[in-house]
This record gives C-alpha cells, structure tokens and sequence, in this order.
C-alpha cells in the first residue's frame, strides 16, 4: 500500500494514478524527504497491480521548482563528501526508478519546471505542458555540472545533442512553445487542460497492451548503448516472449472478429 506523507497520490478506478507535489508555496520544491518517497513510490509502482499508468504534476502554479534552497542547498554546504555523494546518488535512484518503471509515465506539466524538476519531467514517458509553463535546466546557474540526474544521458535522446548542450550548459529557461517545436513537449495546451490532457493520454494508455508498452519502455532505455546488432538481436527476444502474450492473441482474434481488443497486460 502505497500512502506518501510528502505528496498526494491517489488511484482512479480506471488504472490511473496520480502523484502531486504539494508544496505550491515553494513551486513545489524538493526535500530531502520527497526525494526519498518519489524515489520509493515509483519503486512500488512496479508492484501495484490496480495501477496501469501514472501522471505527475504539482500543485499551485508550479510542477517542480528543483531542490529547496533551505531544505538542501544550505545543508549541502555541511555535509562530508560522502554525505553529499550519498544525496546525489539517491537523486540519480529517483530518475532511475521512473524510467526501470514498466509502466508509462505522464508529467503534467502545469507551470515552472526548473532543475531536478525538469530532469523529473524528462525521464517521464510524456509531457504534457501548459501553454504558460516554462522548463529550465538551470544546474549551471548555480555552479553546478548540467549533467545531473542524469540529464546528459537523458536530454541529448529527446532533443539531440546540440540542442541538449544548448540547455544543459546555458541553463536558460524554454518556453513551451518551443519546447515542442524541439520535441521536449509532447503537446502544448491551455493552463486548465494540462491534467485532464495528461489523464486523458495516460488513460488511453492504460487501455493498450500494458506488457507490450513495458517491453517497449524497456527497450527505449536499454538500446541506446547498444550497437545496431546488438539492438536487432535484442528487438528480436523482445517481440518473441510477446508474441507470447495474451494481448498479442486478444489483437488477432479481435481483428479477426471485427471488434475493439481488451487488453489484460498479460
């Protein structure tokens, strides 16, 4: 039973959960403590059978406004090396988490996103971002590499590498306009219709062929350090167990009988 004390999360009757930050009075900036529960919610996820997808977002005007300048920048400074190595790697697990996850990820991206609350919508699936919501990767801002979080792993495979560098070293802010146009936001609507947009998409998503999109996700993720025999031979396995699958046979004999399929994720 999944019951965070740092967000809200709550499950639909349709498989769709959703997780909010709810620290509006900071643009929902990160503590130490939601780091740690993100990190161990999405761990959980994979375990929840009554959930098919999720969405992210923030409460207020925010998504993530990054890590809480009185929370942890300050503490950093007191902090061993050690310590601190121990709070960047616990981070990284929270990005690793979303993307281990075998179940799409939506970020409702309803105003500012900026540092680790941009690299958090990155490694979500989808994003979905208000007309009026920007997204910065502003590490460098602050002295810090903007490879963080795993940024330089992530971003350069949405965006290229170029535009990836224009970022990450920069560190100023994209309006959402172009972040589609760069393919970093999937779509772009009114401030009031991100959620529902979001929910919407994670919806239709929960209707597909849930262990055929895991698979997929999985892929995304593993191929890009593989070499093209490597990534071929790899595509092959992956097709094989699911042709395996329940689903695969629902969508034959579906299309057979001239009817919708119905997906079990099996």
């Amino acid at each position: 039973m999944i019951s965070p004390k740092s967000f809200r999360y709550e499950v639909g009757a349709d498989g769709v959960a959703t997780l909010t930050l709810d620290r509006p009075d900071t643009l929902n900036s990160l503590t130490f403590e939601v780091y740690a529960e993100l990190r161990d919610t999405f761990r959980a996820l994979e375990h929840e059978s009554d959930v098919k997808t999720v969405v992210i977002t923030g409460a207020g005007r925010g998504f993530c406004s990054g890590g809480s300048v009185h929370e942890i920048i300050g503490p950093l400074f007191e902090m061993t090396p050690a310590e601190r190595m121990g709070f960047t790697r616990m981070t990284g697990a929270l990005i690793g988490a979303i993307r281990q996850l075998r179940k799409p990820v939506v970020a409702a991206i309803n105003g500012v996103a900026a540092g680790a609350g941009a690299v958090v919508a990155l490694a979500c699936d989808f994003r979905v971002m208000s007309e009026k919501a920007k997204i910065a990767f502003l590490f460098v801002k602050v002295g810090l590499a903007g490879a963080d979080m795993g940024a330089a792993w992530l971003l350069p495979q949405v965006i290229g590498l170029g535009r990836a560098t224009e970022l990450l070293m920069l560190g100023e802010p994209l309006v959402a306009a172009d972040a589609h146009k760069i393919g970093l936001a999937n779509s772009v609507v009114a401030p009031d219709a991100v959620l529902p947009t979001a929910r919407a998409l994670a919806l239709k998503l929960a209707q597909g062929p849930l262990f055929a999109l895991g698979m997929t996700k999985e892929m995304l993720s593993r191929e890009p350090r593989m070499a093209l025999e490597e990534a071929l031979e790899a595509e092959a396995q992956a097709q094989q167990i699911c042709m395996a699958t329940r689903d695969f046979r629902e969508a034959y004999e579906a299309f057979v009988a001239k009817r919708e399929p119905k997906f079990e994720g099996r």
